[in-house]
């Protein structure tokens, strides 16, 4: 175990401005580090570690792969990497996507919670969806503290909401006064040495860190009856306290409301291809009618206008469920029906 915390953080949505103030807040003799993950495009570049040296004490820099682990330093994930503690040291891996991001905070916090146990302070702060919820799960189960900002200090409170109601949170702070809070914690923390990780966080750990072993052994939970939007293949639901979520065979992972905003992602595209097909076989139809029609065969113009019109009115059906797919998406929950029967493209969100 290290003299030292283990303090992990996530963010998204509004997370900029919320890390800033966390860092501004932060002693420059904190005994601990501090990992960051921010949801970033797979494309983009950060200047977060930049940002966050501008505004507080610590040196704050992205993760290279293999550094060992130091206090009184900010570790910052970097994009299309998942950010993943060792013994020591941290792990970059290009591992499975979890809610559609990498770097995602459920990764880098399991991992943490695997590896220090109840050395670990998880952090969950400005943020849509539920991204963290899993991750300060699996910390509480290993002795370790969970911290949320308070709802009505973030700019997007989905994420702090989530972990609220299905996590036992210790502190509930505005992101401000979280550095004070930080200090006084892992000044306190404690000394007793935790038995190893539960079989399924290692699992899941390794499979976010693309271990092959992992992939050949027994699959956490069991087969849900959903398709995984990135891969399609059969998503397993495992069970964390009140917390249902989803992982598929190669490993990509959905939180609840992650795989549903996937999903209607999913089908608004199936939804287009499905208007652009309809569109060309009227165009179609309609081209087949006029030589026909040309050439005295009535009969068969005839027939060909009636598949015009039929795909023309399906067409306007589609566009209709377009321009109206909030109200629809409503009808299609989570729970009670199959998904995967229709299996359109991937999509990927780069913000939740």
């Amino acid at each position: 175990m290290p003299d030292h915390g283990i303090v992990v953080v996530g963010a998204s949505a509004g997370g900029v401005e919320a890390l800033v103030d966390l860092a501004a807040s932060l002693p420059s003799d904190l005994p601990a580090a501090v990992f960051v993950v921010l949801h970033l495009p797979a494309t983009g570049t950060s200047a977060l570690p930049a940002i966050l040296r501008r505004h507080g004490p610590l040196p704050a820099t992205h993760v290279k792969d293999g550094e060992p682990i130091r206090p009184r330093r900010l570790y910052v994930a970097p994009p299309d990497h998942h950010a993943l503690l060792r013994t020591g040291h941290v792990h970059l891996s290009r591992g499975p996507r979890e809610n559609g991001h990498r770097p995602a905070i459920d990764p880098l916090f399991r991992s943490a919670a695997r590896e220090y146990a109840n050395r670990v302070i998880g952090v969950v702060l400005s943020g849509a969806l539920d991204d963290g919820t899993a991750g300060l799960l699996a910390i509480k189960s290993r002795g370790g503290i969970a911290a949320v900002q308070d709802p009505t200090d973030a700019l997007y409170p989905g994420m702090p909401g989530s972990a609220l109601e299905h996590v036992q949170v210790d502190h509930v702070v505005a992101a401000a006064a979280m550095g004070k809070l930080l200090a006084r914690l892992t000044a306190d923390l404690a000394e007793t040495r935790a038995g190893p990780a539960p079989t399924g966080m290692r699992v899941e750990v390794e499979m976010e860190g693309f271990s092959m072993e992992a992939f050949e052994g027994n699959h956490p939970g069991r087969p849900s009856g959903f398709s995984c939007p990135d891969c399609h293949g059969v998503l397993w639901q495992i069970r964390d306290g009140g917390l249902e979520r989803y992982r598929c065979r190669v490993g990509h992972a959905w939180s609840p409301e992650s795989l549903l905003t996937q999903q209607s992602e999913a089908l608004e595209a199936a939804l287009w291809v499905a208007l652009r097909s309809l569109e060309e076989r009227a165009a179609l139809a309609r081209r087949l009618a006029e030589p026909a029609r040309r050439r005295g065969h009535s009969i068969t113009a005839t027939r060909f206008e009636e598949q015009a019109a039929e795909a023309q009115q399906a067409a306007r059906l589609v566009r209709d469920l377009l321009l109206n797919r909030d109200a629809f998406a409503t009808a299609w929950p989570l729970s009670g029906e199959r998904h995967g029967s229709v299996e359109p493209p991937s999509t990927e969100a780069t913000d939740g």
